[in-house]
């Protein structure tokens, strides 16, 4: 007999809470039954010569209407170890929801169990007071033994190997080439990038992995950088805002990503763009992977990364004037 929720009988908390508790149940399915060693590391082709990275696009031209500036936040590299499971974004009130690890830096009590006024009130490893959760998948070097080898999204769950601490962290906010930007709202929630990328389409894909050597150029598979050269990951957040609400029931909807030439959709407003660029030092030919869901493989078509705003008003508006004035600041 099958199971049938009656939605409508849920407030749309707990909707948001029964639906990330069946992706857990059918993830726990996918490992209960995964082959032994099976998601311990990516296949061969996920690797690819630096060689063979595409040229670097163009950055589109500014029009007279741009907003050229800049903001950074320094946040550390997570050297307090702030690790967890949990998805605050995706799957609120859902510990361990995310069976994979994550790398936080930013607020120091970010959970599944957060919420805005516990954000708003906790402490943060970022200056200028910005109290935001950033968060993404763990990458790992799997030539060595992960200290989490038999635990929860860790070991038990295929993603094998000693997580590596970045050697650097930039956060940057950045304009529109198109337009002048709006602060961001309140209790912004934001995605960037796909979990299940391996088992589904590339619509959402926006795994950006390249080596320092060359930083414009990049790949959604692994590369193989020279010697000498740092690994890096950039992770860049939509930034067209419907207006309306700080989140949607996808997490996707409420904020999209503008066209290439930076133009947002009809009845979206442009607002500052989160980009956040992770680099790893890393001996040459080492083996490594992300962290992902079992089923996915550690996929590097998989990288992701999240956001949960917790910067108040005064300098959300800051930020913006910034942006919008071609001035570069520090948050």
């Amino acid at each position: 007999m099958g199971i049938r929720l009656r939605s409508t009988r849920l407030s749309p908390a707990r909707q948001t809470v029964a639906a990330a508790l069946l992706v857990a149940v059918v993830v726990t399915a996918v490992v209960a039954n995964r082959p032994a060693g099976a998601g311990d590391g990516p296949p061969g082709g996920a690797y690819v010569p630096f060689a063979a990275l595409p040229a670097a696009a163009p950055e589109p031209r500014p029009g007279p209407d741009a907003a050229t500036g800049s903001w950074t936040v320094e946040c550390g590299r997570n050297e307090r170890g702030h690790y967890n499971t949990d998805n605050v974004v995706t799957s609120p009130g859902l510990v361990g929801g995310a069976h994979h690890t994550h790398d936080h830096v930013g607020n120091t009590t970010t959970s599944a169990l957060s919420t805005d006024a516990s954000l708003a009130a906790a402490p943060t490893t970022c200056t200028g007071g910005d109290r935001s959760a950033y968060f993404w998948p763990v990458l790992r070097r799997l030539d060595r033994k992960g200290a989490d080898a038999g635990s929860h999204g860790g070991g038990r769950h295929g993603n094998t190997g000693r997580i590596l601490v970045p050697s650097q962290v930039r956060i940057a906010y950045l304009g529109n080439p198109a337009a002048q930007v709006l602060p961001y709202p309140a209790g912004l929630r934001m995605i960037t990038g796909d979990p299940v990328a391996a088992t589904t389409t590339d619509t959402n894909v926006r795994a950006r992995w390249g080596c320092s050597v060359d930083p414009g150029r990049s790949t959604t598979r692994y590369p193989r950088c020279p010697e000498g050269s740092a690994l890096t990951r950039t992770l860049s957040f939509p930034s067209c805002w419907n207006g309306l609400h700080p989140d949607s029931g996808n997490h996707r909807t409420h904020i999209v990503h503008p066209d290439a030439a930076g133009n947002c959709p009809p009845a979206t407003f442009p607002v500052p763009r989160l980009r956040i660029t992770l680099s790893y030092e890393l001996p040459d030919g080492v083996p490594f992977a992300v962290d992902s869901f079992p089923e996915q493989r550690r996929d590097p078509r998989t990288d992701h990364a999240m956001y949960a705003g917790a910067l108040p008003e005064r300098a959300r508006t800051e930020m913006a004037d910034c942006l919008n004035e071609g001035r570069h600041c520090r948050g």
